[in-house]
């Protein structure tokens, strides 16, 4: 008897298999990746999230760019800095209320051509802004279409990616939103701030053109019974000279069993309860380690540090690893597995945290209350009192700290939770699941990017990374014990798995 998934201890129970049968998929993955056709659709989608990373960190030149601003009406205080910093994750949060709906409604690549619109607005509002409201609402419309995308994209590529490859085109929805924020970084050095917004219209203009001529998922046009369709989407994903027949009948087996919607009773039932709870719970603690307000507000943090290299530079080299981070967790996830990297990330992380909270406490503060985005002086430590003079090559600790916490963040815990969302949810409520997982998700970084602020005026700049380094501590704990390995199986067989109801899921 062959050993199943997460080492079930039933001799009978055998429904993940080691070395499961081949699918054509597996048998054709030398064709895919001559034809690239999965990749090219795959490209197409995630051009949504290249949008939601230029998106997510746009405040982080512009902000002390417009603190700075001689025009009376685009002047920032500290309050309205704040809220143009966290309206973002609100606009996510009511993005990700309406993938509960679109996902299923209008299917996975129409949900996400139909963030264009928002995407459009809302940078147009931010080129030509004249006011603060233009500000907030386009920065509010940006944010609800990277709260569609971030919900629908992950589901499209895992429903179109065959097994072998769904790890590495799982981590491309993350490694394109770390592009588009180095994007954003880089042209920060070279662009004033109503530019950047031009700049970030291309993608999504991009995106529209090319998934106009991408298939929808399998998956969702067999639940709609549009079969002929699926098997034509299919064929076409897989190549002309992959035989796809085997996997299309197990793709229309799974989707007949779940031909109707899951009731609120059936939510309740083990094999659909525990793998929303697992990716709802990623999603919350992959916020709670502090990502968003970091990446709002780095430039900012590193002017109210004391630094070695000016805080522009800083931002792009910390963005330039964190692009580097994701190349490697893309080309390891099929390789070293989920929960390895993982378990690497959350400790490096926390390693970062402490660090960056140890430095802020003891380290050296800057010669003079440089910008900070709102923030006032007296919260990093009555900086209008400086205590000492940055110290030389000391000073580059705050760098590589945050270099450290990018990295280990990029390497697992990033691209990770986006991945096991979308291969964990049952296919019944996958839509509206994953919704609600982003909903979560985003309204956790509203939180902590609008309270980052208040707390470090009342406590201090390195309260906050005591505190995401505790949640790191926690990240690894329910890696441990909640957390299914997914690495090389079917969606197919991990929703299989969690129907089984054993305790093995805890391990």
């Amino acid at each position: 008897m062959q050993e199943p998934l997460l080492g079930a201890e039933v001799p009978d129970y055998d429904t993940f298999p080691e070395k499961p049968p081949p699918l054509p998929g597996d048998r054709a993955r030398v064709g895919t990746l001559q034809n690239k056709r999965v990749f090219l659709a795959t490209f197409a989608a995630v051009l949504g999230n290249f949008s939601f990373g230029y998106a997510l960190v746009y405040t982080s030149p512009v902000i002390p760019a417009l603190e700075h601003s001689l025009d009376p009406d685009l002047h920032l205080t500290k309050s309205q800095a704040s809220w143009f910093g966290s309206v973002f994750t609100l606009g996510a949060a009511a993005g990700g209320l309406s993938a509960m709906i679109l996902n299923d409604l209008l299917g996975r690549k129409l949900s996400i051509m139909f963030s264009a619109v928002p995407s459009a607005a809302g940078y147009a509002l931010m080129a030509g802004a004249h006011g603060l409201w233009m500000l907030l609402l386009g920065r509010t419309l940006t944010g609800f279409a990277g709260g569609l995308t971030a919900a629908c994209i992950p589901v499209y590529v895992s429903e179109i990616a065959p097994p072998g490859v769904r790890g590495a085109l799982g981590a491309t929805p993350q490694l394109m939103a770390v592009f588009g924020s180095l994007s954003l970084y880089a042209l920060g050095l070279l662009l004033p701030w109503r530019w950047l917004a031009v700049a970030g219209e291309a993608p999504v203009l991009v995106m529209i053109l090319l998934l106009s001529f991408m298939p929808n998922s399998p998956r969702f046009l067999l639940s709609r019974g549009r079969d002929e369709e699926a098997l034509r989407a299919l064929a076409w994903l897989r190549g002309t000279d992959a035989d796809v027949h085997w996997e299309f009948e197990q793709i229309q087996d799974n989707v007949r069993r779940q031909s109707s919607r899951v009731s609120w009773a059936e939510a309740r039932a083990p094999h659909v309860c525990r793998p929303i709870a697992v990716a709802l719970l990623m999603r919350l603690l992959q916020q709670l380690t502090g990502i968003t307000p970091i990446l709002v507000y780095l430039q900012s943090i590193f002017d109210s540090t004391a630094v070695l290299l000016p805080p522009k530079d800083d931002a792009a080299i910390v963005g330039a690893v964190r692009l580097l981070s994701v190349l490697i967790a893309a080309l390891t996830m099929d390789l070293a597995g989920r929960k390895v990297l993982l378990f690497v990330s959350a400790a490096i992380m926390f390693a970062a945290n402490l660090t960056l909270g140890l430095y802020i406490h003891f380290g050296p503060r800057p010669l003079s209350p440089n910008s900070t985005a709102g923030l006032e002086s007296e919260s990093w430590g009555d900086l209008a009192q400086p205590l000492a003079a940055p110290a030389g090559y000391l000073t580059l600790v705050p760098l590589l700290a945050t270099m450290l916490f990018i990295m280990g963040y990029a390497m697992g815990w990033g691209p990770i939770t986006w991945l096991l969302m979308s291969e964990v949810l049952p296919l019944r409520a996958r839509g509206v699941a994953s919704g609600l997982c982003v909903l979560a998700s985003w309204l956790t970084a509203f939180v902590l990017t609008k309270s980052f602020l208040p707390v470090v005026s009342t406590f201090g700049l390195q309260v906050p990374f005591f505190f995401f380094a505790a949640i790191c501590l926690v990240s690894l704990v329910f890696t441990g014990c909640c957390v299914p390995e997914t690495k090389g199986r079917s969606l197919e067989q991990i929703e299989s798995f969690f129907r089984t109801g054993r305790r093995s899921f805890l391990r």
